[in-house]
């Protein structure tokens, strides 16, 4: 697991939470962890194929995502993660990836992004890989956001 794998979804985190949120956000110390999946957090994850394979999860708990939420629609309080919450930490997602993916192109690494799947931890057992590479995103005022690169090849 290299750590450049890392670095597209990264940079492409800080510049979508700054366009959309309006925090920049501070990252935390990289490393490797066991995959664990909390009761109380949302998970956005997305497959890479390609030249390289596996899946990007960010993990949030439910009370950050509200809070980015809430951010994402110009501060309007959310109490509780329906439909409309979802889709848009979904799309979040989303940006994150397809802005990393053109990296990554651009770096000449060749790569395909499948629509985001919100899990939820109870339903995280499709995920087979036991380790990531991580890095957790600190923004002022929400918390954190864990970015975790599961590459398979």
């Amino acid at each position: 697991m290299k750590a450049e794998y890392i670095n597209p979804f990264l940079e492409s985190a800080v510049i979508v939470i700054e366009q959309v949120i309006q925090i920049k956000p501070s990252t935390g110390q990289l490393g490797v962890k066991e995959i664990k999946f909390a009761n109380d957090h949302i998970w956005i994850q997305i497959g890479i194929n390609g030249q390289m394979n596996g899946d990007i999860v960010f993990g949030l708990s439910e009370e950050v995502a509200l809070k980015m939420v809430s951010a994402m629609m110009g501060g309007y309080a959310i109490a509780e993660m329906d439909e409309m919450g979802k889709s848009a930490i979904s799309e979040l997602g989303n940006m994150i990836s397809g802005n990393a993916s053109t990296m990554l192109f651009n770096q000449g690494v060749s790569v395909d992004i499948t629509p985001p799947k919100l899990v939820l931890s109870e339903q995280a057992a499709g995920i087979s890989a036991s380790k990531a590479l991580t890095i957790p995103l600190i923004m002022d005022g929400i918390g954190e956001l864990d970015i975790q690169v599961l590459i398979a090849s």
